[in-house]
């Protein structure tokens, strides 16, 4: 039976987009300023945020210690909330629309591996979160996931399907428990 061997690991096919030097200047800026709680101002996270290349709308809120992976493959709409501790891993696009809520802890991951290859190559896909989603605290989105408008990922949860708009979802995985009806 053939087993994992990591020294086959090839990531050549992959490119993150940017030189090496934006790359590591991206890296330090990130320690310095989004991945510490020193550091609470959205205003110039937002501005740093658009020079390395990301799309941002209007009245993004991010809070301290959020991981951006590669900012030049993220684009938010506007009045979207970021809370503490959020892992955004965008290998590729992440897109988010307007009126998100993504609470604090959650993970957004754009890649894994294939698991069915010796070499355990990396396998990436897009996420898309829709207008007025609500990503609670502790959640898991999966590479390739579309989150329809309006839907929630309860807390704790595990998406690893897309979600339909105006639905609530829970568990791991995350199955649908009934409609979003908001007054």
């Amino acid at each position: 039976m053939k087993q994992t061997d990591l020294f086959l690991y090839n990531n050549a096919p992959y490119h993150p987009g940017g030189n090496a030097i934006r790359r590591v200047l991206w890296y330090y800026v990130s320690i310095l300023i989004f991945k510490s709680s020193l550091f609470p101002f959205y205003g110039i996270k937002n501005f740093i945020l658009r020079l390395f290349g990301a799309k941002l709308g209007d009245m993004v809120e991010i809070k301290p210690c959020v991981n951006i992976k590669y900012p030049w493959h993220l684009t938010i709409g506007n009045e979207v909330w970021i809370g503490e501790n959020v892992w955004i891993d965008c290998l590729v696009p992440v897109i988010i629309g307007n009126n998100v809520c993504i609470s604090q802890g959650a993970v957004l991951l754009t890649g894994s591996h294939n698991y069915k290859k010796s070499s355990f190559d990396l396998i990436t896909g897009s996420i898309v979160l829709e207008d007025g989603v609500w990503i609670g605290a502790g959640t898991i989105i999966n590479k390739g996931i579309t989150v329809g408008s309006h839907a929630i990922l309860a807390a704790g949860s595990v998406a690893t399907k897309n979600l339909d708009a105006y639905s609530i979802y829970q568990g791991n995985p995350a199955v649908k428990i009934r409609d979003r009806e908001i007054e």
